[in-house]
């Protein structure tokens, strides 16, 4: 059974940074693309971020230039950097995987996805 566990969520005054982390577990052989979706509260749940296991990334235009991917392929790790937070951040963000190496903005395009780690952010 494959399982997706994120951490390193919490709170965060503007401007500050967080650091989650998603390890995958249980999957009998290397996971393709990796990336991150967001839920604020009224929200249904947006793209954010995914990456490729040879390190190819892609943001969604809000994020760009603030959050960094990160990948240990011999961990079945990601990582997301997320510098320059803001209010708008405020969601829960959750891991995705996916077998194949296509890197989707839908969540039709992952197989795999964690519970969700909340992230705040203050003014």
């Amino acid at each position: 059974q494959v399982q997706l566990v994120e951490s390193g969520g919490g709170s965060a005054q503007s401007g500050g940074s967080l650091r989650l982390s998603c390890a995958a577990s249980g999957y009998p052989g290397s996971l393709g693309c990796m990336g991150w979706f967001r839920q604020a509260p009224g929200s249904g749940r947006g793209w954010v971020a995914s990456i490729r296991p040879e390190g190819a990334s892609f943001y969604t235009k809000s994020v760009e230039g603030r959050f960094s991917l990160s990948r240990d392929n011999t961990k079945d790790t990601v990582y997301l950097q997320m510098d320059n937070l803001n209010p708008a951040d405020t969601a829960i963000y959750y891991c995705t995987a996916s077998t194949d190496n296509y890197c989707g903005e839908s969540s039709v395009s992952y197989d795999y996805w964690g519970q969700g780690t909340q992230v705040t952010v203050s003014a």
